[in-house]
């Protein structure tokens, strides 16, 4: 029987985010939960009574520093870490796993354990799971760790695998080692960035009678997406009935994400580390001190904030604390960090427990990423778009407003060049085609809806479609509404490999479907209802083969650079492959040379929304009643684009033949969409 009674409240619909409480010797905690770290029996810069004020419930101790200093005799001189720092509610102490494994010159592991030289006086140590569980019984923690193998998240397979199976062992002896302590114990899963080391860890220890589990060995090497993904992958194979850890994360964005999947604890030294660099986090992203925005300004740090800092002291005297290295600016921004974590996982918590976290997760998942973008050091001398970082032929920009864009190199273009790019998806593909309400139409597995997202790009149309699907989910529940099924054709995925690597650029890519499509060329969400592949290759070549698709995102480069994929030929294939059924075709490009090609290849053709700078967008439909049918009823093309028509430079297909001009003009005019039309 677990020693914490944990008690699982409520789950959010459309979300694996959960509300719990659990019991320990030392008081209830609520969760989601972020815990301080006190490595060293000290939260730096800050006491016990500030750390309280922030709303504080539980702390982290660390047993390999502790183990040497002050040592064990000193705890069993005071009883316990309680009474010798002063704090009276819940204590966690890490094994010392991790702080070994950040020694590689200094330690040696084997069987028995890890042995290692300490820092404070050069005296060796053996540290085994048996001596590890032995101090934190002396420590007199409340949650107990396993002594564990901790190896770099990206390590080639043999060596995760080994590192898993010695952690396994080490946890069945540290169960041994905790006899009948009244103190929780958690195991913790490794694994590395191995999907079937990572499910095997935890089939091993959710049978073993831990009173917790934990996910180790991420925040180590790996990138935003693979630890979305398996955090993602790992709470899939937790038990309900106890509480999950996340060890050392992170950021607010990584523990909302987090949260998002599923996980109920947190550590990290982030508040106070950075809070030392002068970076304080709110709501809108991170705020760095030391800008000379800040010089002036009389306004607290957060608007709203109730942390002591925001509400004695302005940014500019905290400004000048930075600026100056007083540590007062260290504790006072150390304050506001911890408050704002604090406030973050309150406000998570009550979110689910009003069934309403999915929308707080999209209101929120943007902001909490963004660095301190409102306040400018120096003047952009240039409009235009500063190049960061690159991979292959592309290359991330960053427009004056802040947003990152991928760019092609060898022509210059941009995708999603004006808007940001989650922005323009949505209002130009999701919002555009009703997505949410066409998913709740005749619901059932049988009515599965078919989207083909031509130009996978940085998958900008395609995550909005998923994060549509996901609050549609949230919103109506999983019975009302119809399978998804998104088709993505690209046949360069360097785009979003680059999007991927520098997530912190792309919000829409905090996820791990993007991680399972380039994995493995396809995703499926929790409930199976969504589902998504990617056809890596040139789009002719899967045409054919492809489900028929009610729905299509085309978005190619454009016909400069891609010229092929914007031809009639193209289009009545398309047309063609999708007699079947009515279907839709969404494009950013209102060009008359387009619109020629998908009139003269069948479509009927209407003006869509504008985007930016775009007073429209083009719509087309393989069915005569396709616009009378869409949700917005879209304006056919008429008499006035005819007018126009015959007046452009575009107005015939390249190539053709001038004696063939007539009869293609009379075909145009003939279109049923302009039946009794005169330009």
């Amino acid at each position: 029987m677990s020693r914490l009674n944990f008690t699982l409240e409520k789950e959010a619909a459309g979300s694996k985010a959960r509300a719990g409480r659990f019991q320990t010797l030392h008081g209830e905690v609520l969760t989601p939960v972020f815990m301080p770290v006190g490595t060293q029996a000290t939260v730096k810069a800050q006491t016990v009574d500030t750390l309280k004020a922030t709303g504080s419930t539980v702390l982290l101790a660390n047993t390999y520093h502790l183990l040497l200093r002050p040592g064990p005799e000193v705890f069993r001189k005071f009883g316990g870490i309680h009474r010798f720092m002063n704090w009276d509610g819940p204590v966690l102490t890490d094994s010392g796993g991790f702080q070994i494994f950040s020694l590689p010159t200094e330690r040696a592991m084997n069987e028995e354990g890890a042995r290692f030289q300490s820092y404070v006086n050069g005296d060796f140590y053996m540290l085994s799971p048996e001596s590890s569980i032995e101090m934190q019984k002396t420590i007199g923690s409340d949650i107990m760790m396993v002594l564990d193998q901790c190896i770099p998240s990206t390590a080639p397979y043999a060596q995760a695998e080994a590192a898993m199976e010695l952690t396994h062992r080490w946890a069945k002896r540290s169960l041994l080692a905790r006899g009948d302590s009244p103190a929780a114990l958690f195991g913790i899963v490794q694994g590395a960035c191995h999907p079937d080391l990572r499910k095997k860890s935890a089939a091993f220890l959710r049978e073993l009678a831990f009173d917790g589990l934990a996910i180790g060995g991420l925040a180590v090497g790996e990138t935003h997406a693979e630890r979305y993904h398996f955090t993602d992958l790992a709470t899939n194979e937790l038990p309900k009935n106890l509480p999950r850890y996340l060890m050392g994360v992170g950021t607010p964005i990584d523990i909302l994400e987090a949260v998002h999947r599923g996980v109920d604890m947190f550590d990290c030294i982030i508040p106070g580390q950075l809070a030392q660099r002068g970076v304080a986090f709110t709501y809108r992203g991170k705020v760095q001190l030391r800008r000379v925005a800040h010089k002036l300004s009389e306004a607290p740090l957060e608007s709203g904030c109730a942390c002591a800092t925001c509400q004695h002291y302005s940014r500019a005297y905290l400004h000048h604390l930075v600026k100056a290295d007083e540590m007062l600016g260290w504790h006072l921004l150390g304050i506001h960090n911890l408050a704002f974590y604090h406030r973050l996982m309150r406000d998570m918590r009550a979110s689910i427990l009003r069934n309403e976290f999915t929308g707080f997760y999209e209101a929120h998942r943007h902001e909490l990423g963004r660095s301190d973008e409102e306040n400018v050091i120096h003047p952009v001398k240039k409009r235009g778009l500063a190049r960061v970082k690159h991979l292959g032929d592309y290359d991330i920009v960053v427009s004056p407003e802040g947003f990152s864009s991928i760019r092609q190199i060898s022509s210059g273009e941009v995708m999603h060049s004006v808007n940001r790019p989650s922005d323009e998806a949505n209002r130009l593909y999701v919002e555009q085609s009703g997505l949410a309400g066409r998913l709740r139409q005749a619901p059932g597995r049988e009515n599965e809806l078919v989207i083909w997202d031509v130009g996978l790009g940085a998958a900008s149309n395609a995550m909005a479609a998923v994060a549509c699907f996901e609050k549609t989910l949230a919103e109506s529940g999983a019975a009302a509404l119809r399978p998804l099924r998104l088709v993505s054709f690209e046949r360069d995925l360097d785009p979003l490999k680059l999007a991927v690597k520098f997530a912190s650029h792309f919000p829409h890519l905090r996820h791990g479907a993007p991680h399972g499509i380039l994995g493995e060329n396809r995703w499926t969400d929790a409930t199976g209802l969504l589902q998504w592949e990617l056809h890596h290759g040139d789009f002719l070549a899967f045409l054919e083969s492809a489900r028929v698709p009610d729905l299509i995102f085309y978005d190619p480069f454009s016909a400069k650079t891609d010229t092929g994929l914007w031809s009639a030929g193209v289009f009545a294939r398309i047309h063609l492959h999708c007699r079947a059924k009515s279907a839709e075709l969404y494009t950013y490009s209102s060009a008359t040379a387009v619109r020629v090609a998908l009139l003269s290849s069948g479509f009927f053709v209407a003006e869509g929304a504008g985007t930016g700078p775009k007073a429209d967008t083009t719509l087309a439909f393989n069915r005569a009643d396709g616009a009378r049918q869409h949700p917005a009823a879209p304006k056919l093309l008429g008499t006035e684009w005819l007018g126009r028509w015959k007046r452009s430079i575009s107005k015939y297909p390249p190539n053709l033949a001038e004696a063939e001009k007539p009869a293609f003009e009379k075909r145009l005019e003939g279109h049923p969409q302009f039946s009794g039309l005169s330009a």
